[in-house]
């Protein structure tokens, strides 16, 4: 399968295109107060005006002081395959998709499997505000200020067994609200995976939201997966299912074309895209392109858990 890359984006082009606001209800019985999860479409555009707050949120000592992406992009200009290969598509097909109700199936080498309702998965967890780079294997990137909690957090709940060597996620498979879905450009549903220690390290996270609000259809809601020094494709949205395994899970993008892009998919600009060069990248809203970090500019913190590895073979 062959993936056409996108052409470099100029600032003009970055502009809001219609979008779908989504009445939600509230959860009033917690701590996460603000956190909508129903959905049903509307006709009046998300702004960072207008988007349903999340409510205390704490600040993460973990996160970057660059300048944040505008809201406006981050929720037009999106990776969402299955509302459309387009950037503009997500937020263009995403109005009918309703986040709520909503259930995450927990399975495998764990001692408390079971389907566990958004809200009693959530609840126990503070909410963070972090923000962090993110970085597309197409040699853009954008800084969210995602709100999410630590994945370690919540995998801990579940008592995973020493077997569970990796976790594999599974997005929602709903053809009918996902019109991307009805067709055949990848193996559907998304699935992904991380190696346990990867999922267990303070940086990566489970969003349920974005700019202090909820995370938007487009943007993966209810609930995605946030691994910052990773390329984006790895950042799995809506997600259904949890499982704890033994061998390494298989992976959409890997199983579409292994040869361009691997199960780590660690941001390395020392290893390019068949097609392309990952050395630079465009930072959203910005003209001149920018070198690429390794490790997406968190090497100090994850470098660590490769040690020893050929970075060029496990890419």
């Amino acid at each position: 399968m062959l993936i056409k890359r996108p052409p470099d984006i100029k600032p003009s082009e970055i502009t809001s295109l219609s979008l779908y606001l989504r009445r939600r209800e509230f959860l009033k019985d917690s701590a996460l107060a603000g956190l909508a999860i129903a959905g049903l479409g509307a006709s009046a555009p998300i702004t960072a005006a207008t988007a349903e707050k999340l409510v205390n949120i704490r600040k993460s000592p973990l996160s970057t002081n660059e300048e944040l992406t505008p809201f406006e992009a981050v929720t037009n200009y999106n990776n969402f395959y299955e509302f459309g290969t387009d950037k503009e598509d997500p937020a263009a097909n995403s109005g009918k998709f309703k986040p709520h109700p909503w259930s995450v199936q927990v399975a495998g080498q764990c001692a408390k499997p079971g389907t566990y309702n958004l809200e009693d998965f959530i609840k126990p967890h503070a909410l963070e505000e972090r923000i962090y780079r993110l970085r597309c294997v197409e040699a853009w990137s954008m800084v969210i200020p995602w709100v999410g909690i630590p994945l370690a957090d919540v995998l801990k709940r579940f008592e995973p067994t020493g077997n569970a060597k990796y976790v594999a996620f599974t997005t929602v498979m709903r053809p009918n609200e996902m019109p991307g879905q009805r067709r055949a450009v990848l193996e559907w549903p998304y699935v992904e995976g991380l190696r346990m220690d990867e999922a267990m390290h303070p940086l990566t996270i489970l969003a349920v939201g974005l700019y202090g609000a909820v995370l938007p259809n487009q943007n993966g809601a209810p609930l995605r997966l946030v691994v910052p020094w990773k390329y984006g494709f790895k950042g799995i949205k809506s997600i259904v299912k949890i499982e704890f395994t033994e061998n390494q899970p298989p992976t959409t993008w890997n199983i579409s074309n292994g040869q361009e892009y691997g199960f780590y998919s660690n941001v390395n600009p020392e290893v390019d895209h068949p097609r392309w060069s990952q050395g630079k990248e465009r930072r959203i809203g910005e003209f001149l392109k920018r070198k690429t970090l390794m490790f997406n500019g968190y090497a100090d913190q994850v470098a660590s858990l490769y040690t020893g590895m050929d970075l060029q073979k496990f890419y």
